[in-house]
């Protein structure tokens, strides 16, 4: 519960949340104190206080709470890498395969309890083999509980039905039916719970909700990001404010993981966890799959400065989030391998400094028209180049960006100018090869557009042109067909 006040009440009185509803303000959480006091959740704030005269009410932030969990989501990542937000109030963590890094299972929940504690917040812990159960056992069992998987129904029968995170209506029936614990719940015939629930949602039905307890329905914990593939880390017994010195370690310990595995890393988030539960991350990105530590060390130089420290941190992760196969190949005598990587090393910091939008490259487009055959884009864009017709033609080495018209002065008839006027000098075509027709793209251009009959000439100098006619002289589109250059070639 996030206090409001500035001041901590006592823990001995009661305190609730209140929210606006429709019909005035109700209560939207409440502490241990008021539990006890028989105070529910969703009660209207008048009739509690009529009858609890000294209940201290403060006004719940509901957008800051979700901002604040999902925040504390991402820095629970500490213990475990699959962490996700479990309604208004909880977190739901995946430790399995985590739990042996702290010590086991009773080590990880009092280091968790420990830290939660440092941030000023009460925590109900329990470990368990299913969603549903650990979300029982925290609520209403006993502190720090851990189920082991063969003791599930035992340890879940004396709890109450509400543990199935059911909705209020359905509850209410279950009472009325003499049905107050999920062991009574699980002794009646599947078969008559089935009859009686078959239409209800999930929230409604005790069948469903008894199932994914006890682990025969599947309820994994599907978390919004996807696991990183390569992961280093580095924990450290006092807070810290600069993560300088612990980079190139971090590095050589991803590099050598992505060794091991034959990948390369294209994609780095260097993520600090905070004291005082924030976290901060830094991204980077690779043009080529790369697993040099030096080098990836440089894509974070100008960069550290951007975290904010606040009261210090205590643990930090470099994640290889996006990796790419890369064979070991042997192409030289001394047993080094021959790596042409200058370039994509160069346009790696390059982008880490100046940003992913100011170094470009080109990239194929699907287009018959050849300006827009081809586009610029970021140097780190992942998208695969788009393939087109285009490239199996013979294209000149140097395409104008706009094409420059030309004075034809002699024209032969079906075919090329015999000599034409460009730049100010005269030209005579000595060969040429032709025409390649290249029609208007009707779902981009404009009604009128003209096709264009592409020749590729060589005039008495040698000199090799890329020219296209504009239009036909019986084509209904304009006058006089038009001349221009494109491109030159080698």
């Amino acid at each position: 519960m996030m206090e409001r006040s500035g001041e901590k009440p006592p823990a001995d009185a009661a305190t609730i949340l209140a929210a606006e509803a429709q019909h005035g303000a109700i209560i939207y959480a409440t502490n241990q104190a008021a539990r006890l006091a028989n105070i529910a959740e969703g009660a209207k704030l008048v009739d509690v206080k009529a009858v609890c005269s000294d209940l201290r009410v403060e006004y719940a932030d509901i957008a800051g709470d979700i901002l604040a969990l999902k925040r504390l989501m991402l820095w629970a990542r500490r213990w475990c890498p699959w962490t996700v937000v479990d309604g208004k109030d909880g977190l739901i963590l995946e430790t399995t395969g985590a739990d042996h890094l702290w010590g086991g299972e009773a080590q990880m929940l009092d280091e968790i309890e420990a830290r939660l504690s440092l941030l000023g917040m009460t925590t109900r812990l329990a470990i368990a083999p299913t969603w549903g159960a650990a979300w029982a056992l925290a609520r209403y069992g006993q502190v720090k509980t851990i189920c082991p998987k063969d003791e599930i129904s035992e340890m879940l029968a004396p709890l109450p039905v509400s543990g199935l995170r059911l909705d209020a209506e359905t509850l209410i029936l279950l009472h009325r039916l003499g049905l107050k614990t999920i062991g009574a719940l699980a002794k009646v015939p599947r078969l008559s719970l089935t009859r009686r629930f078959v239409r209800a949602t999930l929230d409604g039905n005790p069948l469903l909700r008894l199932d994914q307890a006890m682990g025969h329905l599947a309820e994994p914990v599907a978390s919004v990001e996807a696991l990183p593939k390569v992961k280093a880390q580095v924990r450290l017994a006092d807070p810290i404010q600069d993560p300088t010195h612990h980079l190139p370690g971090l590095c050589v310990d991803l590099c050598v993981q992505l060794t091991r595995r034959d990948l390369g890393c294209r994609r780095l988030h260097l993520t600090v966890y905070r004291t005082d539960g924030e976290i901060s991350t830094i991204a980077a990105a690779t043009s080529a799959p790369t697993r040099d530590a030096r080098h990836l060390q440089r894509l974070f130089d100008d960069k550290l400065e951007r975290i904010n420290p606040g009261f210090g941190f205590d643990l930090i992760t470099l994640e290889a989030s996006v990796v790419e196969p890369v064979a070991c190949v042997q192409n030289q005598l001394d047993g080094k391998a021959e790596d042409d990587l200058a370039l994509p090393h160069l346009i790696d910091r390059l982008t880490a400094k100046f940003g992913p939008h100011a170094v470009r490259r080109p990239v194929l487009h699907e287009s018959h028209i050849p300006e827009r055959a081809e586009i610029r884009t970021a140097a780190l864009h992942d998208e695969p180049l788009s393939r087109t017709s285009l490239v199996a033609e013979e294209r000149p080495i140097r395409l104008l960006s706009l094409p420059e018209e030309v004075r034809v002065v002699y024209a032969v008839p079906e075919g090329p100018p015999a000599q034409f006027i460009w730049r100010r000098q005269t030209h005579k075509v000595v060969r040429h090869t032709g025409p390649e027709r290249i029609a208007p793209e009707w779902w981009t251009d404009r009604a009128g557009t003209r096709l264009r009959d592409y020749y590729k000439i060589e005039d008495q100098s040698g000199k090799r042109l890329w020219l296209y006619r504009e239009g036909l002289h019986d084509d209904g589109r304009g006058g006089d067909p038009r001349w221009f250059v494109h491109g030159m070639f080698a």
